[in-house]
């Protein structure tokens, strides 16, 4: 499990290597994304808070990078943080995201993005529910959940 001092370790020492590398020309990307998550993901933007898609959804799944199709979080994981955002504890495995010092608004934060293709993800801090402590908070715009097939 990681906790905040991982995320630091990571943020400032490197990254862990991802499984595969996704690259695209910023044409490509904006030739497979929508212009609002090309915005998000490859401009480092954020959506407005509790305007995603994602923010109330509750069903059982995978929820995967946009850009690349990189399982990123699972349901299992995600809490309601009261921010806007859909929020979760930890990555689905601990190569799946890539941690970066960013000053920028004049604070100090961990920004998130998907380790296999630099797709801005959004924010992780360490206020989250026990035991990791950790709130990945993410924008719905990066993301697409792959719903778990039910058998009936």
């Amino acid at each position: 499990m990681l906790t905040w001092k991982d995320v630091i370790h990571f943020s400032v020492n490197g990254n862990p290597k991802p499984d595969r590398r996704v690259e695209k020309t910023e044409q490509e990307w904006k030739e497979i994304l929508t212009p609002e998550q090309f915005r998000v993901t490859r401009k480092k933007g954020t959506e407005a808070p509790h305007s995603g898609a994602l923010c109330t959804v509750h069903d059982a799944g995978k929820y995967e990078c946009i850009c690349c199709g990189t399982s990123l979080f699972d349901s299992t994981i995600k809490f309601e943080s009261g921010t806007g955002w859909p929020s979760f504890t930890q990555p689905i495995k601990e190569n799946a995201i890539k941690y970066h010092k960013d000053t920028s608004y004049g604070m100090i934060r961990v920004e998130v993005m998907c380790n296999t293709c630099d797709a801005h993800l959004g924010h992780v801090f360490p206020d989250g529910p026990e035991p990791s402590g950790l709130r990945y908070c993410i924008n719905s715009e990066s993301m697409q959940l792959e719903k778990e097939e039910t058998h009936g």
